[in-house]
C-alpha cells in the first residue's frame, strides 16, 4: 500500500480556528475570508479556492485593530 492513496489534490482551508467576524470588515479575523466563502468552502471548486487564496494577503489591510471594553462601545 502506498501513501499516494491517501494524498489529496485539494486546496486546504486558511481556517486557523480563530473565528472572529470584523464588524465593519465583515472578515474572519482569523482566515481573512467572507462569511459566504467560509460557508461555500466545502463546495468550492479547487479554482475557486486558490482564486481566494491568493487574494487573501492582500485583504490584510481591511481589517484594522479593535479597541475592546468600555473604551469600544463610547465611541460608537
Amino acid at each position: 500500500m502506498t501513501d499516494d492513496i491517501w494524498r489529496r489534490d485539494e486546496v486546504e482551508s486558511p481556517c486557523i480556528k480563530v473565528c472572529v467576524i470584523h464588524p465593519d470588515a465583515r472578515l474572519c479575523t482569523g482566515c481573512l475570508r467572507s462569511m459566504d466563502e467560509i460557508t461555500a468552502w466545502s463546495r468550492m471548486s479547487p479554482d475557486a479556492r486558490r482564486a481566494i487564496m491568493d487574494e487573501l494577503p492582500l485583504r490584510t489591510g481591511q481589517i484594522t485593530k479593535r479597541r475592546g471594553g468600555r473604551a469600544a462601545r463610547i465611541t460608537r
